[in-house]
């Protein structure tokens, strides 16, 4: 009986583990799906006469706190300055 209650035990957890790696699978088909609609709005962009690598930045301000940008920035600054720049 025990090895029956292992062999069941081993179905589950297999079969619970196939689940796991369709869903991940079903994850990475859509983060490729996104990464193309990402690359098609950008080359869009600069076919409109945007920057493109300027957009990428400014997305990247975006998700960051605005006194961390600030601070960052005073410092950039100081540094500019000490320099001549």
């Amino acid at each position: 009986m025990e090895e029956s209650q292992a062999d069941a035990n081993y179905r589950v957890t297999a079969g619970e583990l196939r689940q796991f790696i369709e869903r991940i699978e079903r994850l990475d088909a859509e983060k490729k799906d996104l990464a193309e609609q990402q690359k098609e709005v950008m080359a869009e962009a600069k076919a409109r006469g945007y920057d493109t690598k300027v957009i990428r930045k400014v997305i990247a301000l975006r998700k960051r706190d605005k006194d961390d940008i600030a601070e960052e920035e005073a410092v950039l600054e100081m540094y500019k300055e000490a320099l001549g720049m």
